[in-house]
């Protein structure tokens, strides 16, 4: 008669992996969290000083980035991206993180692998400063092969109710800030997949890394800072650069009749950008509508709050330019000069 074990499932291992992963979980935990490591589920308390709390919730995965991670064994980097694409999402609409849970879906438990996946997830919500308060890693033996993987996660965020940010105080003349992304994040990894064709992926990119390495560095996590940067007050709209890049991204944050002129010439594309894009002649158009080229998160400000709201984000390492101006009388769009 089979077995659990024998069918591809090791209760076990999963029991150990938990073990393990238990010192990484609690240490993002802080008084605000009810409910005890390895049950059923856990909370937390709303932080004091709301008079009506709104809850946000956002979710997201890694994505296709999974696989050159799994190709190449790079692990440690996945749990940033995971984290950003969700906890990013909630900034974007002024709320702060509070908690995460993630889900790992593996065709075979491999203990140091997702140790290191979870543990990274661990690291990531400390930085963002939400608490990782549980998840589950699902084995599915026969159905995805025994090394494939896939990574994905829910955040819940909270908002004082009036204070979103929506974007309905844009006004045109607005300028556009633009915060540094040095990398691709989490974006655009089935068309980097499909460039990089025969490429080495452990071949020198520069001095001291190679180009996996350089594909592979993990997610900015700018919460913190726009959050800081919401806090002054300045801020009119907010943009999370992610899939479908700024063309994408930016008429989200724009009131109906508005549109925003940006001007590529006004801030450093890193060199990641016009690597892939020279690997199979990729046009300008398909790189500005896939990858984030070098701007992560994008903040609407009146211009005359523009070094006030930079200045959050300087405090927090972020590089950031203004790279365009509102206008009106257009449904939202962009158009790059």
């Amino acid at each position: 008669m089979p077995t659990y074990r024998e069918s591809g499932v090791d209760l076990e291992a999963a029991d150990r992996l938990v073990a393990q992963i238990g010192p990484a979980v609690q240490g993002t935990w802080n008084d605000g969290v009810v409910g005890s490591f390895g049950g059923f589920a856990a909370g937390v308390r709303i932080p004091p000083g709301y008079q009506n709390p709104v809850l946000m919730m956002s979710t997201d995965g890694v994505g296709t980035k999974i696989e050159l991670a799994r190709t190449t064994h790079r692990f440690g980097g996945l749990g940033f991206d995971l984290v950003a694409m969700c906890v990013d999402d909630l900034a974007a609409v002024g709320a702060q993180p509070l908690a995460f849970t993630d889900y790992l879906a593996v065709g075979a438990l491999q203990p140091d692998r997702d140790r290191t996946l979870i543990e990274s997830v661990a690291a990531a919500c400390s930085a963002a400063g939400c608490a990782l308060l549980g998840g589950e890693t699902a084995v599915h033996p026969g159905v995805m092969q025994a090394d494939s993987f896939d990574l994905a996660g829910a955040a819940l965020g909270i908002v004082e109710e009036g204070k979103e940010v929506t974007g309905a105080a844009i006004t045109a003349g607005d300028c556009v800030i633009g915060v540094e992304s040095p990398n691709l994040r989490s974006n655009g990894f089935s068309l980097v997949r499909a460039v990089l064709g025969d490429v080495d992926l452990e071949s020198p990119f520069d001095e001291g890394r190679t180009v996996a390495d350089v594909l592979l560095e993990p997610s900015v996590i700018y919460a913190p800072a726009v959050l800081d940067a919401v806090a002054t007050g300045a801020v009119a709209g907010l943009a999370h650069i992610t899939g479908g890049a700024i063309t994408g991204n930016l008429p989200r944050a724009l009131p109906a009749g508005h549109s925003a002129v940006v001007e590529r010439s006004s801030w450093t594309v890193p060199p990641v950008f016009r690597y892939i894009q020279e690997l199979a002649s990729v046009s300008d158009e398909e790189m500005f509508r896939t990858f984030n080229m070098g701007i992560g998160f994008a903040a609407i400000v009146r211009t005359a709050n523009a070094e006030q709201v930079r200045t959050a984000f300087a405090d927090h390492g972020h590089r950031t330019w203004v790279i365009g101006e509102v206008t009106a009388g257009q449904d939202p769009g962009v158009r790059f000069v």
